[in-house]
Parts: structure tokens; sequence; C-alpha cells
């Protein structure tokens, strides 16, 4: 695709609301406030805001910087870069598409029970109805041998209004679905934070949330927690943020933006915090057991406590639940959006394609294996494997070999910085080469040895290891086998990128002009 035909966002705030879109997702509401509980409580907050400030901006502001400065998907931006680092690029679009596939169907779970909080559908045993009600799934992880018609059709439904989205395009599509979609989550995610805050209990759970453990900013693992949450949540190393910053205007303030998208995103987990504690502080009140008892994360906390909670509510039940469950799937569609179109601007990239048949080539693919694969009697289990290793072992170790290979080997940062520098209010100094080159590399390091010992040790959730083999260590070494075998491929149209494909050739009397307005 010509480089002077490459979409644009309409305006700044569209771009950060899409970036914050992305950012905000289920990981904000289901897994920040139980790892920030587990972990020092309000103490936790000293190490995340140290993670925020050395690891989570610095790693945006890099990815901007990569994407505006090279002006193209993750793999034609790194191969811009440097020829060698292209395979990263296209590890990242695999780790994506990966995501995609079962994302979405995780979406697709939080649509439905939003209508089944009107009737509080799940009855007596959340549980059960999950599991097997909703779900059927089967006893043990093994061949598919049913598909579940509940959880199809609302998946084809969430497949069907991404597709619409990613057609319309950048600005007319993903610009303004998350003009709507970002106010709209913050206005219902509110009014059911109020709403947790008049329960009886609240303030039990906003105590066990809250009340700071100044022991555990001594321990390691709180720091490695701390790091690991900003890392999941801002939507760092799988290409999102390098493909949104190149539909940037070439004078776009790269810094400024990664400071106001990077604050949004904590803001929001910690009102997803208040939210969620004060919730379980009514059930730990009502059931007379501590908060510890009820206090979980992930599947478990959505879509099993919440729906007991909703049943005990005293008032207003129906809309706690339809408001928790909508925001859901906001927060997971905007994320899905920006994951799948990874893809699709790689697509474009690479073969040449027109957006909207390469939107749906990529969604059509990607929407074929979400749906052969997850609302079957295995799709519980395929999806637990697969996001647990494409996360320790595709997304963490993608964005360790990014820094390292951007900062040490390429040695790419002082151009990166020189980039951003010219177009953004906030200046860069030397704490942005240090933290990208020193401490996040051996943050990520420590997390990639932390987790393969414990993998190593044990079969993740005790799951047979050919499954594993399978569907966990299979998928994440594909992604990374794919990246490398799709870079070794000849491009037949990648134009040159420059910063600013705009600026005028050097030598030429509008160069001059331009030096003599101090550009």
């Amino acid at each position: 695709m010509a480089q002077e035909h490459r979409e644009q966002w309409g305006s700044r705030t569209g771009f950060l609301l899409a970036a914050i879109g992305s950012a905000v997702g289920l990981g904000n509401i289901w897994r920040f406030p139980y790892i920030a509980y587990e972990n020092g409580g309000g103490a936790f907050l000293v190490p995340y805001l140290v993670a925020l400030l050395t690891a989570g901006i610095p790693l945006l502001i890099m990815e901007y910087a990569i994407g505006h400065r090279f002006r193209g998907s993750a793999p034609a931006s790194f191969r811009r870069m440097s020829r060698p680092t292209e395979a990263l690029g296209w590890w990242q679009v695999a780790i994506s598409f990966v995501i995609a596939v079962y994302y979405a169907v995780i979406v697709a779970w939080g649509a439905c029970y939003a209508w089944f909080s009107l009737t509080q559908a799940w009855g007596e045993d959340p549980d059960a109805f999950l599991f097997q009600d909703f779900l059927q799934v089967s006893e043990a992880p093994g061949a598919i041998t049913g598909y579940v018609p509940g959880v199809l059709w609302p998946l084809v439904g969430v497949w069907i209004v991404v597709l619409v989205i990613l057609v319309l395009g950048v600005r007319r599509g993903i610009e303004w679905a998350n003009r709507i979609f970002i106010p709209l989550l913050g206005v219902l995610f509110a009014i059911l934070v109020v709403q947790a805050l008049f329960l009886d209990g609240a303030e039990v759970g906003l105590d066990a949330l809250f009340a700071p453990d100044w022991s555990a900013i001594t321990d390691g693992s709180v720091w490695v927690a701390a790091y690991g949450q900003i890392f999941f949540s801002l939507s760092v190393g799988f290409g999102i943020m390098i493909t949104y910053s190149s539909y940037l205007r070439r004078r776009s303030d790269l810094t400024g933006s990664a400071m106001v998208a990077g604050f949004a995103n904590s803001s929001f987990e910690i009102l997803a915090g208040i939210g969620v504690f004060a919730t379980l502080g009514f059930m730990a009140v009502a059931s007379g057991v501590p908060v510890d008892e009820v206090a979980t994360s992930g599947i478990g906390l959505a879509f099993v406590a919440f729906p007991q909670i909703i049943s005990n509510l005293p008032f207003g039940a129906a809309l706690f639940g339809v408001l928790f469950f909508v925001s859901l799937v906001i927060a997971g569609l905007t994320s899905l959006i920006s994951i799948v179109q990874v893809v699709v601007s790689a697509v474009q990239d690479r073969l040449g394609m027109r957006r909207v048949p390469a939107a749906l080539l990529v969604g059509g693919v990607t929407a074929a294996v979400s749906i052969l694969l997850f609302p079957t009697n295995q799709g519980l289990y395929i999806l637990d494997a697969a996001d647990h290793f494409i996360n320790q072992y595709g997304i963490v170790l993608a964005g360790l070999v990014s820094v390292v290979v951007v900062a040490w080997i390429v040695r790419r940062l002082p151009m990166l910085e020189a980039h951003a520098a010219k177009t953004s209010v906030v200046a860069l100094t030397w704490w942005w080469r240090i933290t990208l080159s020193v401490v996040t590399p051996i943050v990520l390091g420590f997390m990639m040895y932390d987790s393969l010992r414990a993998e190593l040790a044990s079969n993740y959730e005790d799951y047979p290891t050919w499954f594993l083999l399978t569907a966990g260590w299979g998928v994440a070494g594909a992604a990374l086998v794919l990246g490398i075998l799709i870079s070794l491929l000849p491009w037949k149209n990648l134009p040159s990128a420059t910063a600013d494909p705009d600026d005028p050739e050097p030598g030429t009397a509008a160069a001059a002009d331009d030096a003599e307005r101090g550009r």
C-alpha cells in the first residue's frame, strides 16, 4: 500500500480514545483488583506507580515512536528500522491473531450474562450453571464432541460487530466506535461503582483492598507482580501501539499521548478495584466470611462470584448485573478491535490490499477459527491453555526481545528519542534510555525465569502433557516460528518511509524555508 495513502486518525483525541480502549480490557476489571489485594493492598500502589513510570510509559513511548517514525504495521515498521528485525513484527502479528481468536468468546460470554442478569438465569448455583449448563464443558481435555449453540450465536454476533467496525476503517470505524464506547464505559462503570459503594459491607471490601501492608514493599515478588500488571494492561508487546501510532499525523505529541493513555488506564484499574472490592465486601458480610474467602479473579470473579453477588443484592440486582456485564463487553470489544487491527494492517502492508478486502479476509479467517474451536465442549480448556502460554511465552517474551533488540542490538533508542522529541511537549531524557535498556529487560527477564521455573515444576492446572504441548506450548511456539518464516519471504511492494513523509527533500527551497521557520 502506498505510503501516502495510509489512513490517519481524525484527531489526537480519537487516537487517545482508541489507545485507551485497547489498554482498558477485561484484565483491568477482573485482574488488577485481585493482584493489588494479594500484593500489599494500598502499599501495592507504590511499586505499581514506579512500574508505570519506569516500564509502562517508556514502552508506550518506544512503540509510539517506532510506529510513527516508520509509518507502517508492526512488520513493516520493524523492517524499515532494521531488516533482520522484521521477524519481531510478524511474531507480534501471530500473537495478536491467537489472542483475537479466543478473546472474542469471552466478550460473547459477557453479552450472554448481561441478558441472564435480567432474570438471574444462573439460579442458585452459578458455578454449575457456568460450566455445565452454559458452557457444557467436558470432564477433561480431549477431542471436540459437541457444539454449544448458546455460545455460538453470541460469538457470531461479536464478530459481525468487529468486522463492521474494521471495514469502516481507522477514522470512520475504529475511532468513532471508541468515541462512543469509551465515554459509555466510563459512565456505566461509574454508576456501578456508586451503586456498589452503598451496599452493606462495602467498607469492609475497600479496607481489605486499600489497607496498606508496607512490609510487602520489600518483597521482590510484589514488584514483579506490579511490573507484570503494567505490562499486561497497557497493550504493549504485541504490535497494537505500533500499528495505532502509524496512523497519527506527522506532528503528534508522542510522549504526552503515552502519559495520558498510561494514566487513564491506571485510573480505570483503580476505579475497577473500588467497584469490585466494594461488591466483594458486601458478599463477605452477607455470607459471614472474611473477604479473602470470596476474593478471586478472572473467569471465576466475573462469571461465578458476581452472579452470586447479584442474586443476593437487596436492590437493583438486574441493573447492577447489566451494568457490570455490559462494561465487560465494551472493554472487551475495544481491545478486540485493536488486536485484530494489528493483523489487518500487516496484511494490508504485506499484500498491498485495500482496507475492505483486508479486513474481510483477516476478520473472516480469525472469526472462522474462533467459531470452530470455542463454542464447543472443549472451548474453555483450549482457551485457558492458549491464554496462559501466549501471555507468558508470547507477549512477555516478545516484549523482552523487542526491548533488547531495539536498545542493544540495532541501537535505535537515540534515533527514536530524537524523533519523539521533534513533536512532543514533554522531552525525553536519560531516564527513558536507562529504563528501556536496563530496568525493563531485567524485570521482564526475571518474569520469564520465574514463570519458566514454575512451569517446568508441574503441568499447568494439571492438564495432560499432550494437551499442553498442543494447546499451550504448541500455540506459543507456533507464533514464534510463523513470525520467523513469514519474515523470510520477500516483499514485492514495500515503499520506503521516513518519520515525516510529507517533509520536503533535503537541499530543496522548501527545505530551506522549513529550516528558517525552525521546523
